[in-house]
């Protein structure tokens, strides 16, 4: 059995270039009504999103949620974490390929030195789902405490 499953849908309407998908979520309606358009991909956003920003929102969430797990389990949980994802979009042997993530997390924790701190967060990208997702692309983490 599953610990969690949603979906989402998107209904698109035109050819790639000029048309536009609106996203439905049918577990907490939170993405409802979000369009996205292959100019908010590679172009500018316009108010619009693309895949490749939900990808990054779902790496940053998730390597936020296992950090502070692997913290807490450190008994150092953190007072505050600002984790970062940009995910790109390349060329690869003719397609369109999601490349890499990049993370760059800032945190405030008590009690832990620079060593400690690196060892839990190479402990946090071993277990966060999303950067299991991603395992063709290249990963890297930017981490320091504040």
């Amino acid at each position: 059995m599953s610990i969690a499953e949603r979906t989402a849908q998107t209904t698109w309407e035109g050819p790639l270039a000029s048309g536009t998908g609106t996203l439905r979520e049918g577990s907490s309606g939170a993405l409802d009504g979000l369009q996205v358009t292959w100019a908010a991909r590679t172009e500018q956003p316009g108010g619009k999103t693309s895949p490749e920003e939900l990808a990054a929102a779902a790496h940053s969430s998730c390597f936020a949620m296992a950090l502070s797990l692997k913290l807490g389990e450190n008994h150092t949980p953190p007072q505050r974490l600002d984790v970062a994802a940009t995910v790109t979009l390349d060329e690869v042997d003719g397609a369109p390929t999601i490349t890499t993530s990049r993370l760059r997390v800032r945190a405030q924790v008590a009690g832990l030195d620079a060593d400690r701190f690196a060892a839990v967060v190479d402990e946090a990208a071993a277990l966060c789902p999303v950067s299991r997702l991603f395992a063709g692309a290249k990963i890297t983490v930017d981490a320091q405490l504040d």
